[in-house]
């Protein structure tokens, strides 16, 4: 089952949450900055000890202080027009961020930011709409997937793509 939730990331009671990292997983802005200051300096340690790692990969960690057990950094692409290789760089994070996942063995349940739609660029309606389309290809094998928000413009054009018939 696939939902969407609208507000904060770091207060969702799921197995794993998914941080829109940058490639050096030191910590920054967004929703990035908000997972490392709500889990705690260990996790900085932590997910630093991995880094850096290419743009469409991801690492996991323990999710320290957080309600969710993991963090998931996935590390999407910087909006450049589209004409370098976004849409598949993209795809490849929401994908390896499950493949982090389904490799945790514990986790049925995770929640993603819209990656790369906020300080990077990526146009939102086309990154909710990769988003979907790789959450619709894993849905089987999680209890709970979750669309994280951060706010109601992006939660609608999640709705709306969720209505929307698979092609």
């Amino acid at each position: 089952m696939i939902e969407v939730f609208v507000g904060d990331i770091t207060e969702l009671e799921v197995d794993a949450i998914v941080n829109a990292a940058s490639r050096a997983l030191a910590g920054g802005g967004g929703v990035d900055g908000a997972i490392h200051a709500a889990a705690g300096p260990e996790l900085v340690r932590a997910s630093r000890a991995l880094g850096p790692i290419e743009t469409g990969s991801a690492v996991i960690t323990p999710g320290f202080r957080l309600p969710a057990r993991h963090v998931i950094h996935a590390v999407g692409p910087i909006w450049h027009g589209g004409r370098q290789g976004e849409a598949e760089l993209l795809e490849r994070a929401y994908e390896t961020s499950f493949e982090r996942a389904l490799g945790a063995g514990d986790v049925r349940s995770i929640a993603f930011p819209a990656i790369s739609a906020g300080v990077y660029g990526y146009p939102k309606e086309s990154a909710v709409e990769i988003a979907v389309r790789v959450m619709r290809r894993h849905e089987k094998e999680f209890r709970r997937i979750v669309a994280c928000a951060f706010d109601e413009r992006t939660g609608t054009l999640y709705r709306r793509e969720l209505s929307v018939r698979p092609k």
